[in-house]
C-alpha cells in the first residue's frame, strides 16, 4: 500500500534495524521497545490485520509462526517470549499492516493490561 509505514520499511524507503529477512517476511527491532528485546515480524505482502487472514494468505501466517522461534533464538531470547498482534483501533493497532510483536529478554509482567 502506498502510505503504509511497514510497506515503506519493506521497500527500504524507511530504514530499520533488521533482525531477519527472507522473500516472504521481514523482522526488525521496534523503535519504541516494550521489553529488552522487542522485534516486529511482518509479511512482505500487505495484510491489514488478523481480520484479513484468509485461505489466500494463511500460508504466510503459518510461515511467520515457523520463523518466530528462529528469530527469537537469533536475538538471544533463551527463556521464553510473548507474541502479540493487535487487531483494529480498539486494540491500539497503530500500523494497519499485520504484524507480530516478539517481546522477551527478561521476565515479563504477569498481566497484559
Amino acid at each position: 500500500m502506498k502510505n503504509c509505514l511497514f510497506c515503506k520499511i519493506i521497500d527500504g524507503s524507511i530504514p530499520s534495524k533488521k533482525a531477519y529477512e527472507d522473500e516472504k517476511i521481514l523482522a526488525f527491532y521496534d523503535i519504541n521497545p516494550q521489553a529488552p528485546v522487542h522485534i516486529l515480524v511482518i509479511p512482505k505482502e500487505h495484510i491489514g490485520s488478523a481480520d484479513e487472514i484468509d485461505e489466500k494468505n494463511s500460508a504466510t501466517i503459518s510461515y511467520i509462526f515457523e520463523k518466530i522461534p528462529v528469530i527469537a533464538k537469533n536475538a538471544g531470547i533463551t527463556n521464553g517470549y510473548r507474541i502479540i498482534s493487535n487487531c483494529g483501533d480498539d486494540a491500539c493497532q497503530s500500523v494497519h499492516h499485520l504484524h507480530f510483536h516478539i517481546l522477551g529478554g527478561a521476565q515479563l509482567a504477569d498481566k497484559m493490561a
